[in-house]
């Protein structure tokens, strides 16, 4: 039997004892190692002291057996998880849906550019935050972040319905749903870096597929609803669903290891001298940076080319539902394959799909329909490999705050990826072509990006699992 409560004491470089990991007092339930690759080239270590990131550390055998699915606790933890996302990444993509109400109702007056400003804040913080928050984790624990960002994201979708002037949504949702929506993401994917080691890539998939489920639901709510009750009702409606889904977060969402008192809760800047880490941030910058266009100006898009509005609105429902089997199916093949091999493969897909459908679709419902069902499974399949492949660079302990250092630099992409977006639309006069074209370029340099990252860690071997 696993015995989570037991700690052993280790010593520290002073000679004074320290916590850490939880002991396995039965070494013969231990957990097989995933299959062994070729040591980095830069001769990293995983060793308790090095300051340096670990390119071999998800391929070395775990110091502790996790529980993996074997445990009633790791699945309550990813049910938390999952309902967290649901709430937070769920509304942030359902962002599509309240760009094309409010551009069109509360805020026609101004530009699509300046009304894109809103939900980059949003995405900005929603990011940028992490790097203080994941520091937060690592030595705290997730209790009071997810409280604060469960106030903060139910509290800023109920404020939407009260929101007339342009100050006043980017102060509710840009600004408060941002900081809401970081304070629950970081923590709801990093705890499950506690649980799971061999399975961690599907694990993390299952978790994160919340954040697709939000986002079939929530545009489908508000199509239906709006008609009937109008934005504020619905936005309302859509308030009490986050609820009841951060209540049941914050009571699952629970730590396993126990933080080392030399742990602090300030980001580490050095760790991006190590140039796999930076790359791969580096590519999941650019990946993040197309992702956003699509998800936001996808119904405007279908409604510039004669979509019908009641298709329009659904397409974030398609996207969605095809993101939700892209963020587990490709989790529990990478496992086998390797998560940055998986994570290369699916970035080619989006490149593909948006030069070889969604530039070409014009008003054909089949065409966008089928960009959004590939672009969404792909895309999706992104989202949750990405938490996989900074937590293979680095140990458990610290995995909230790698994870949170590389999305600030993220966040910057997020936060002018749309009005960028925007700014092309309005100088092409409405022409989509040229934004498309920006997605497709974002794509080729995440994945040249992820590329070289593999190439530095196991050289240009195609077989090799990485």
């Amino acid at each position: 039997m696993l015995r989570f409560g037991g700690v052993k004491q280790e010593a520290n470089r002073d000679g004074e004892p320290q916590q850490s990991q939880p002991l396995d007092l039965d070494p013969e339930k231990r957990l097989p190692s995933p299959p062994a690759v070729r040591p980095p080239k830069d001769g990293l270590s995983i060793s308790p002291t090095s300051t340096d990131i670990a390119i071999a550390a998800d391929n070395a055998e775990p110091p502790v057996a996790y529980p993996e699915f074997s445990s009633p606790r790791s699945i309550l933890l990813l049910f938390g998880s999952f309902a967290g996302m649901t709430a937070s990444f769920g509304t942030m993509n359902t962002i599509g849906v309240f760009q094309a109400y409010i551009s069109t109702h509360q805020l026609k007056a101004y530009t699509p550019g300046q009304v894109s400003w809103i939900f980059s804040v949003y995405i900005f913080l929603a990011f940028a935050g992490g790097v203080v928050v994941g520091g937060v984790f690592d030595r705290w624990g997730p209790r009071w972040a997810v409280l604060g960002g469960s106030v903060g994201v139910v509290g800023a979708v109920a404020g939407l319905g009260w929101c007339k002037e342009y100050w006043q949504f980017m102060l509710v949702f840009g600004v408060v749903g941002g900081l809401g929506t970081t304070l629950i993401f970081t923590p709801a994917t990093a705890v499950v870096g506690h649980y799971f080691f061999v399975h961690r890539a599907a694990a993390t998939g299952l978790a994160v597929t919340g954040g697709s489920v939000g986002g079939i639901m929530f545009p489908l709510l508000f199509d239906s609803l709006i008609p009937r009750i109008g934005f504020a009702w619905s936005a309302r409606v859509m308030a009490l669903i986050c609820l009841i889904l951060v209540i049941f977060a914050n009571l699952l969402i629970r730590p396993r290891l126990i933080p080392k008192p030399s742990t602090s809760a300030l980001p580490k800047f050095r760790i991006w001298a190590n140039p796999v880490f930076a790359l791969t941030s580096i590519g999941i910058y650019m990946a993040e940076w197309g992702l956003f266009i699509p998800l936001t100006y996808l119904p405007s898009y279908a409604l510039a080319n004669n979509i019908p509005p009641a298709m329009a609105l659904k397409l974030l429902a398609v996207f969605n539902a095809a993101s939700f089997f892209g963020r587990w199916v490709p989790g529990f093949v990478a496992d086998q394959v390797g998560r940055f091999n998986m994570m290369i493969a699916m970035v080619a897909v989006c490149l593909a799909s948006t030069m070889g459908i969604w530039f070409s679709a014009g008003g054909s419902v089949g065409k966008v329909v089928s960009f959004a069902l590939i672009f969404g499974f792909a895309s999706g399949s992104c989202i949750s490999l990405t938490a996989v492949c900074v937590g293979q660079l680095c140990e458990t302990e610290e995995y909230g705050r790698y994870y949170a250092a590389s999305y600030m630099l993220v966040s910057f992409g997020t936060l002018t990826g749309i009005p960028i977006a925007g700014q092309i639309l309005s100088v092409t006069h409405g022409d989509y072509k040229g934004l498309i074209a920006f997605t497709a370029a974002c794509y080729t340099a995440g994945l040249a990006a992820f590329i070289a990252a593999r190439v530095i860690s196991v050289g240009w071997k195609l077989n090799a699992f990485f």
